[in-house]
């Protein structure tokens, strides 16, 4: 066991306290732009435990927002980027140290949804300092017909699909389609395909979707093609409109913000019922 792996059991049972009774840490990120309020979610406690430890030793203070896509998300957490000069390249650096996966269904990449960035691994584990939080866009039409489609299963059955020789015409047109359309009128397409690939493959490519993210994604929006491969662990409570301007900002070429844009986080413990009262949070009812 590492000395890592023994800090993330201590934390986790120094915060586990907390959690059981009726306190959650409130946490604010102050930027130029304005100022974010977040919770963290307890169903991904090694998430919550690290980010509550650097916010407390304040690790993220003065750090930037490093990377923004109008549309899609806002990054940052990088600890090179503290005394970053402009242009430098950013979007590599952390603690000694990554984060197990904690993927949840319940817990998506809805708007304002914070999460764990991370570099390629087979374990899909989470920098340990890095996050983005998500701006995304309002899903219609096929968009929102991707919600229901298990994504990763249908890219392997449609490669094996289309693979068989008596696909090729077929393989050659999506290749002509996909090259001329746009993405929607492709993405339509391939939807369209879905009970013959299933046939043809054996393969179930629709899942089960929850009321509340459809709504979530047909009404404020998100970025539902990272669920299930980046963790969620928190949201941002009170502060939406921070997120807008802090993603529209003119950039260079790396999607760094032109003007820096730093960030100052801090932590409070609140009452679970007073953080409803002032943010108007909604906590999830636990079953006994």
């Amino acid at each position: 066991m590492t000395k890592y792996s023994i800090l993330f059991i201590v934390l986790f049972g120094l915060l586990t306290k907390s959690y059981s009774q009726k306190k959650d840490f409130v946490i604010t990120i102050k930027t130029s732009s304005g100022e974010m309020i977040a919770i963290l979610y307890d169903e991904t406690p090694k998430h919550k435990a690290n980010f509550v430890k650097l916010a407390k030793e304040h690790y993220f203070d003065s750090l930037l927002f490093h990377r923004v896509i109008s549309g899609f998300m806002i990054q940052g957490g990088d600890p090179n980027s503290k005394k970053a000069k402009p242009g430098e390249s950013l979007g590599n650096g952390g603690p000694n140290y990554t984060i197990d996966a904690e993927f949840n269904p319940k817990l998506f990449h809805k708007k304002g949804a914070l999460a764990a960035a991370r570099t390629n691994n087979p374990e899909k584990a989470s920098s340990g300092s890095q996050f983005y939080i998500v701006q995304g866009t309002v899903l219609t039409g096929s968009a929102a017909d991707e919600l229901k489609v298990d994504q990763p299963k249908l890219k392997q059955a449609l490669q094996q699909f289309l693979a068989k020789p008596e696909n090729t015409s077929l393989r050659d047109s999506l290749s002509r389609l996909y090259s001329t359309a746009t993405r929607e009128a492709f993405n339509k397409k391939v939807f369209s395909l879905i009970p013959q690939i299933e046939k043809g493959t054996g393969m179930k490519l629709t899942k089960d979707v929850s009321p509340e993210m459809i709504k979530a994604y047909t009404s404020t929006g998100g970025v539902p093609f990272l669920d299930g491969d980046y963790t969620v662990f928190g949201e941002v409570i009170k502060g939406i409109d921070v997120i807008e301007k802090i993603a529209t900002m003119k950039k260079d070429g790396a999607d760094r913000p032109l003007e820096d844009v730093r960030m100052f986080v801090s932590v409070q413990e609140l009452s679970k019922k007073k953080i409803t009262k002032l943010y108007g949070y909604q906590y999830p009812v636990v079953k006994k």
